[in-house]
């Protein structure tokens, strides 16, 4: 290119600018949005109010920043404050029932892991001083990082590089007592290969538990978490991805079974062209408590996310989370995310709370958004069933069939899926009883 068409092509790329920013070659900008993020009236926040950088305390001290981006990340348990539902971070969470997984030695036996499918794929139990433990994730709470310092080994599950695994690789934790305990497990996929690892929770614990996944350079690696505990086990897991560059990851969370359940998944991109889609489904029974929380965490340019959790809750007492974190940071231009939750309310007595937050730090990105709808069955959907001869249960079981098995599609193992779809059966046959 000459010298002139080069200061021909600059002026024609100053000149393509929505609200002052230049779009460039491959950026596209939001109107309303500056560099900096969404263009706000200075000194005040989206809804006109006076803006503070910090969250301020009665006695007129300053509190943390309250964006996704300041919050705590450490290996110590004392710099994180004791559990309260002041915390944002605990807000949901019933914490008596959490059964001192918070402030407790965990010195309980940890749930056995027994690990089958291909050949090629490693598994050792390792020390907590192997340089793969922590190398994916810090913890983000003080239930993770109680679960940090109370373990002493680890299992780790490595799939080699340029690996294509075609077997499922099905991790089964079980449990079998009501001591607090504490447990790690790392899965890495080497660069450029491909697997699916199955985490299979059943049995009886009280567990908090860190899982990390490192996802290389090329890798493609599909995880899916079961929650099948019994009704009195409580299991608190703090599941982390990191990807690196062209990376795709693929989590799928399916909670059922437990007294209290609280799953925290987050992916966080290393290097360009990562490509996560996180799914989730819940089906939250009497007097349960099942909780969602997930970030993701855009801080590079050029990755994509996609999220879409579903629950469905019944009977007294039953309590559904999920709160959605998604950050794009200043530096991550070209970002498309959308993340979506829905939720269906089965009978009278269930409660269900869902929580999107977008933060937005910069324009540039290829597009953001999220929602979210809480509601009960239908009545057109049921009419139209009802009309064409379907009696009203056999119709309802048809509609809330369609909401949810869209996730259990989503697993990828046939046998699997078939179990789930039959657990969900039962689970509305108690809703008619």
């Amino acid at each position: 290119m000459s010298t002139t068409e080069q200061s021909a092509r600059n002026a024609q790329d100053a000149d393509e600018q929505v609200n002052g920013v230049p779009t460039g070659e491959d950026r596209v900008a939001i109107p309303g949005m500056s560099q900096e993020g969404e263009t706000l009236q200075e000194g005040r926040n989206q809804a006109g109010e006076p803006e503070f950088k910090g969250a301020v305390n009665g006695d007129g001290s300053a509190a943390p920043d309250s964006s996704r981006a300041g919050r705590t990340r450490s290996f110590d348990v004392a710099d994180f404050p004791p559990l309260s539902t002041k915390l944002e971070d605990w807000r949901f969470t019933p914490i008596k029932r959490l059964r001192g997984l918070d402030e407790a030695a965990l010195q309980g036996p940890a749930p056995t892991v027994s690990v089958s499918g291909d050949d090629a794929v490693q598994v050792t139990s390792v020390p907590r001083d192997d340089s793969r433990v922590g190398s994916a994730g810090i913890p983000e709470d003080r239930v993770a990082a109680n679960a940090w310092s109370s373990f002493s080994e680890a299992t780790v599950v490595s799939v080699p590089a340029d690996a294509q695994v075609a077997e499922p690789v099905i991790v089964t934790i079980t449990g079998d007592s009501e001591e607090p305990a504490a447990q790690h497990v790392v899965v890495e996929a080497g660069t450029n290969s491909r697997a699916l690892v199955v985490l299979r929770h059943q049995g009886t614990a009280v567990l908090a538990q860190n899982v990390e996944f490192a996802v290389a350079d090329g890798a493609n690696l599909t995880v899916v978490s079961l929650q099948e505990w019994t009704d009195d086990s409580v299991h608190a897991s703090s599941q982390q991805a990191q990807l690196g560059r062209d990376a795709t990851f693929k989590h799928v969370l399916v909670s059922l079974g437990g007294d209290l359940v609280r799953v925290t998944p987050s992916t966080r991109f290393t290097a360009p062209g990562g490509d996560v889609e996180m799914y989730g489904l819940t089906f939250v029974d009497d007097g349960q408590h099942l909780e969602s929380r997930l970030f993701v965490d855009h801080s590079v340019p050029r990755c994509r996310s996609r999220v879409t959790y579903k629950s469905a809750l019944q009977g007294e007492n039953a309590h559904g989370v999920w709160v959605g974190d998604v950050l794009i940071r200043a530096e991550a231009e070209g970002t498309d995310t959308y993340e979506l939750n829905r939720n269906l309310i089965l009978n009278d007595g269930p409660r269900m709370d869902s929580v999107p937050n977008l933060e937005i730090e910069t324009g540039l990105i290829a597009g953001a958004g999220h929602a979210s709808t809480t509601g009960q069955l239908d009545d057109e959907h049921l009419y139209y069933l009802m009309s064409r001869g379907i009696p009203e249960d056999q119709a309802r079981r048809l509609v809330v069939r369609g909401f949810l098995f869209e996730i259990i599609q989503q697993v990828g193992v046939e046998a699997l899926e078939e179990q789930l779809r039959a657990s969900l059966e039962d689970e509305l046959a108690r809703t008619e009883n």
